[in-house]
């Protein structure tokens, strides 16, 4: 049995930091906020947490069976449960997703380690915004700077992961978890102190549903469960490192708990700001990199709290950026056993190789399109747009409709130890109402709703 000679967690917090941290980075901190700004604010924040709950949840906790059940990587996980069949191609897609991601994420998460950089030197000092534009544009389209931070930021990861899951993974998520919390806490209270916040909260809290649209109410679904990791192949790998005691329906809900949690923390540690600034709270994903250092600027001890802010950002672009690279790293380890280090070396390089090109494609690269796209849009739009969406309703039809019920049923009520009185309605949603759900994200982002 894998389950004998495999790392595995080795505490219930270490687990819970390793998933939450996988779900929790860019996507709550740095798209979040914006998300929320662009579509009606506290309506959008009822609807997005309405889903998180009712098919974040159930997908995820699908993911978590699956790869306990297996405790393989994602590859393994389908040859493990469904031997001589095709599914395990869906291990390899999940593979090539998270890989994939990991190309274009660690481009986004240079940028957070040279704006920890700028901060430490108080480069925005007396800046005015149109400086700020011109500082941000003028590092993304250097012909090596941002390459040499990605590269910087992928070697760091990959460090981690060579690590193993628990002197590695387990380890540094338990340090940066607790600390990002600290952070954005204290970053929520000083946004809160300011002139104007009430604003910001009233628009974050005080939903105006009249505001909602079918749009707002298809990206509310689509945040929560891109915010999740669901269907990228993290959940099946890192849920084979829980071990077979643990509740998995209890680790689901307080990833979810801690994912929203940020999520809400980050909104309020923005939205204030936004307000009490008099800037459009609709400024799109600019929001992070463009508006808020001029922002701190005009907050007292500006430059700590700029500190601290992509000091946040690093830390959560880092804890889902080892989920990531775990997923090629752990199918290179079991199925062409090859040893950790080496498998980690190797899956970071080629990643890192891979992203340049998203890097450069701001840059050097800017010219080259593929589909009209450049590199790095056409890499966002692959994966968050037709990956991603195709993941999670192969995870619903795989766990909903392929898999024996009591086998699900035995992971999730641990042998029967717990008692499920919902397997009947969870079960329902996983076959019919979730797929469906992500189907209508999949057709939405396509732009195929908007012609019917």
């Amino acid at each position: 049995m894998h389950s004998n000679t495999r790392d595995s967690f080795k505490s219930k917090f270490g687990a819970i930091a390793a998933l939450a941290g996988s779900a929790v980075g860019l996507g709550n901190i740095w798209k979040f906020p914006y998300e929320a700004g662009s579509n009606g604010g506290g309506a959008f924040l009822i609807v997005y947490i309405f889903f998180t709950l009712a098919i974040g949840f159930p997908v995820m906790l699908a993911e978590f069976s699956l790869g306990r059940r297996s405790q393989r990587n994602a590859f393994g996980t389908f040859q493990t449960l469904a031997p001589k069949t095709k599914w395990f191609l869906f291990g390899i897609l999940s593979i090539i997703a998270a890989s994939l991601i990991l190309s274009f994420y660690g481009t986004v998460s240079g940028w957070t380690l040279e704006y920890v950089w700028l901060s430490l030197s108080n480069a925005f000092k007396d800046q005015s915004a149109e400086d700020i534009n011109t500082i941000f544009n003028t590092f993304i389209s250097h012909p090596y700077k941002a390459v040499l931070w990605q590269t910087g930021f992928m070697l760091l990861t990959g460090a981690i992961v060579m690590a193993g899951i628990q002197k590695g993974i387990e380890r540094y998520t338990k340090i940066m978890m607790p600390l990002l919390f600290i952070i954005i806490i204290a970053l929520s209270i000083s946004a809160c102190t300011l002139s104007g916040s009430r604003k910001g909260l009233e628009f974050l809290f005080f939903p105006k549903f009249s505001e909602l649209t079918a749009d707002s109410i298809l990206s509310a679904l689509g945040q929560a469960f891109f915010s999740l990791s669901v269907g990228m192949g993290i959940l099946l790998t890192y849920a084979s490192y829980i071990p077979k005691n643990d509740n998995l329906v209890g680790i689901s809900l307080k990833v979810i708990f801690t994912d929203t949690l940020v999520a809400i923390l980050a909104g309020i540690a923005i939205l204030p700001a936004v307000f009490s600034f008099d800037i459009d709270p609709q400024a799109g994903p600019g929001l992070v990199f463009l508006t808020l250092p001029k922002v701190f600027q005009s907050l007292p001890a500006g430059q700590i709290w700029a500190i601290l802010f992509f000091i946040l950002l690093t830390f959560a672009a880092l804890t889902s950026a080892i989920s990531l690279l775990e997923v090629p790293v752990a199918y290179l380890v079991e199925e062409k056993k090859i040893r950790r280090p080496l498998a980690s070396l190797i899956a970071t390089f080629a990643i890192t190789f891979l992203g340049s090109f998203n890097t450069l494609s701001f840059g050097p690269l800017k010219e080259v399109h593929l589909f009209g796209m450049s590199f790095f849009e056409a890499c966002d739009y692959l994966c968050s747009n037709i990956l991603l969406p195709i993941g999670g309703i192969l995870i619903c039809i795989f766990a909903g409709w392929y898999l024996n019920k009591a086998i699900l049923y035995s992971e999730i009520s641990n042998n029967g130890s717990l008692k499920i009185y919902f397997f009947k309605l969870y079960v329902f949603i996983l076959r019919y109402i979730a797929p469906v759900c992500i189907l209508l994200i999949l057709l939405n982002v396509l732009g195929i709703l908007n012609k019917v």
